[in-house]
């Protein structure tokens, strides 16, 4: 899964390095974000058209857009709580399987033709550690396992996850929350050995088939392997764990654990 990841690219670079228009407004640019967490504010690339449609001029072509969307996918069924925001306690729906997007009531109509991209620096796992001796009975079966945070990344390039979106409205007058959902996929290689699921990342040669509008969904590219060549790891330090945490020391290498004992 992805529950967790980092992004500190300011959006009017990004936007100029995958030629993209940015439509998130500065004020809305709360800088590099070392933690994101599900409900936050997170930047997707999506592919539109200038006017409404269809049909659309042939010289209307879709083109690329950064736009600020919620982390937690809103299907249209969603109901409004007090003050129009989306009611609590129904499920957050911040990944989405591969193998359910073209056929899960909350994906598929997204699937069709709101697909996006979420770049990230990286995105943080958690390996579940063996247990040891002194540990209680029945710890692992509680969740009360030790677990081991991993930052995963590029190596030395974004990640660029494929993504759902919507556009909901707690009634007819109201302006759209635009929501979001990473897609994801089974881990493989090294990757595998810390949790069985992970984004799935999409190469650029994929992403304007992917985000193409007037397309349907490529099933291939939810079936085929995640290619993971020049992806790194690394263990990093419990503070991630926390959301309340937020700086560069969440991906620095974590430090070694101190020696129990007397000098001697």
């Amino acid at each position: 899964m992805c529950g967790r990841f980092a992004i500190t690219t300011d959006p009017a670079l990004l936007a100029t390095s995958i030629d993209a228009i940015n439509e998130i407004p500065a004020a809305a640019d709360s800088g590099p974000n070392y933690n994101v967490a599900p409900t936050d504010g997170i930047v997707t690339v999506i592919s539109r058209h200038s006017e409404p449609g269809p049909p659309h001029t042939p010289t209307d072509q879709p083109t690329r857009r950064l736009r600020l969307m919620r982390w937690g996918l809103l299907p249209a069924w969603t109901k409004p709580g007090p003050g129009g925001a989306p009611a609590a306690g129904g499920p957050l729906l911040i990944n989405a399987r591969a193998d359910k997007v073209t056929t899960s009531p909350a994906y598929r109509a997204s699937a069709e033709r709101r697909r996006c991209l979420v770049p990230m620096d990286g995105y943080y796992e958690w390996r579940p550690d063996p247990l040891e001796p002194g540990d209680p009975a029945g710890a692992r079966a509680k969740s009360r396992v030790r677990k081991t945070p991993f930052y995963i990344h590029g190596d030395g390039a974004m990640l660029f996850a494929a993504g759902l979106w919507s556009a909901w409205r707690p009634d007819r007058l109201s302006a759209p929350v635009l929501s979001v959902a990473i897609i994801t996929t089974e881990a493989v290689g090294e990757l595998a050995e810390i949790h069985d699921r992970m984004p799935l990342l999409l190469p650029e040669n994929r992403w304007d088939s992917w985000l193409d509008p007037d397309s349907v969904i490529d099933t291939t590219l939810l079936a085929r392997p995640p290619d993971v060549t020049g992806i790194a790891l690394r263990e990093v330090s419990t503070l991630v764990n926390s959301v309340r945490n937020n700086s560069p020391e969440l991906i620095a290498p974590a430090l070694p654990e101190p020696r129990q004992g007397y000098l001697l």
